[in-house]
């Protein structure tokens, strides 16, 4: 199990990245805080591990995109719990062509574990990733009566 914020950090994104999603509830604490400030329609919290791993199950029938970690810059704070991580996942498509999203987050592990973070995701880069930008643009025009 990794220790240091920075090793907990490499876990998770590369987890993420290799579509091992199984074990990654296991790096947050029972208690956490989880918040995607930049998600489009905004997101709830995630307060527990539990709500963790319906975060990190994949539907049946869905296969994850192709994608791999780049430029990790990962900043040390004076509190030795927080990290601000800088990243990038990028996307490989079918046809070639790649798209990279930027993230930066800003972690608290206590013991080992995630007890706070805050996931700052370009949500428009990542809709391109995924090929779902009309269902971005389809969230963002408001609701008519």
């Amino acid at each position: 199990m990794p220790k240091t914020p920075r090793e907990v950090f490499l876990t998770l994104v590369n987890g993420v990245a290799d579509n091992k999603f199984d074990g990654l509830p296991e790096l947050y604490a029972e208690i956490t805080d989880v918040r995607h400030p930049m998600a489009w329609p905004p997101a709830e919290p995630l307060l527990t591990r539990e709500s963790l791993r319906g975060h990190f199950t994949v539907p049946p029938g869905v296969t994850p995109p192709r994608r791999q970690v780049v430029d990790v810059v990962v900043h040390e704070t004076a509190d030795p719990e927080v990290i601000v991580a800088e990243f990038g996942y990028e996307f490989e498509h079918d046809d070639g062509r790649t798209t990279t999203v930027p993230c930066v987050f800003v972690m608290r592990v206590r013991d080992g574990r995630i007890i706070e973070s805050r996931d700052y995701i370009d949500r428009i880069r990542s809709a391109m990733a995924r090929d779902a930008i009309d269902q971005l643009c389809a969230a963002l025009r408001p609701a008519t009566g």
